[in-house]
């Protein structure tokens, strides 16, 4: 089944235009292109709508937010909502400032997501609307942190994703707990940012099947985290790592992921 979401992703080589920020657009370009999928990244609001048609699918990244670009995001939203694109959202430092949380809000309020990730302080902030400060880094899962993920599934209709040292992926009924990835992963700015590209690929991809295809993309990020790091030599580093991570993404097939994917699910 996961294997599957990687196969329709490389056939149909969906293109999705990624709002991100400055510190990953480069790696979640070149995350889209291994992938099997491609991006457009344009952030002006007088060119969002345009290029948001122009595309089959939607990432909104709210990391280095200024009035500009937050603009631009909630046009893209509405856009694909028009136009029946996936979108989805990732709240990065949500809980940073005002501005994020404002922003945050309103684009939850005026524009329908496929799927929302974070880390779990995102995500309590996005359901509580405070939460400890952790800027973008990420918390391991608990039972508090699975109850937000399931109550925002349910008020958004998303499938709704928290990245930890186990990683929940949820549509507010079936919670899938993925046990693939390394610790080494939080040395490699923008991995998350990663993440949600490719999510946004794989839903894109595989439209009707929305909750398979973002475990597929968080089992298959994890996967190749853990492969990465078995290509590590001794004066290898963060900066190796992350060029393997996107080698493996490159490489991967539907099968290696079905045998590497490793999770439970609960219903």
């Amino acid at each position: 089944m996961l294997g599957e979401m990687i196969r329709q992703n490389r056939l149909k080589r969906p293109l999705v235009h990624c709002i991100t920020n400055y510190v990953s657009a480069n790696d979640c370009a070149n995350l889209l292109l291994g992938c099997g999928a491609s991006a457009i990244m344009a952030d002006d609001p007088d060119e969002a709508a345009e290029v948001t048609a122009m595309c089959d699918g939607l990432v909104l990244n709210m990391g280095t937010p200024n009035p500009r670009k937050l603009k631009a995001l909630l046009i893209a939203g509405r856009e694909a909502n028009l136009l029946g694109h996936p979108a989805v959202l990732d709240p990065v430092g949500v809980g940073s400032s005002n501005l994020r949380k404002a922003a945050a809000r309103l684009l939850l309020k005026q524009v329908r997501f496929a799927a929302i990730r974070g880390n779990a302080t995102e995500i309590a902030t996005l359901v509580r609307g405070t939460a400890a400060h952790r800027g973008v880094d990420a918390d391991g899962p608990d039972a508090a942190t699975e109850n937000n993920a399931r109550q925002l599934a349910r008020e958004t209709g998303a499938v709704v994703i928290v990245t930890g040292d186990t990683d929940i992926v949820t549509d507010g009924s079936t919670i899938h707990r993925v046990h693939n990835g390394h610790p080494m992963m939080r040395t490699v700015t923008g991995a998350g940012c990663q993440l949600s590209a490719l999510i946004g690929a794989y839903i894109t991809a595989n439209p009707d099947h929305p909750l398979e295809a973002a475990l597929a993309a968080v089992c298959a990020m994890g996967l190749c985290g853990e492969i990465a790091h078995r290509r590590l030599a001794p004066p290898d580093g963060n900066a190796s790592y992350r060029n393997y991570i996107l080698d493996a993404i490159y490489h991967l097939t539907p099968e290696a992921l079905e045998e590497g994917a490793h999770y439970e699910t609960d219903c």
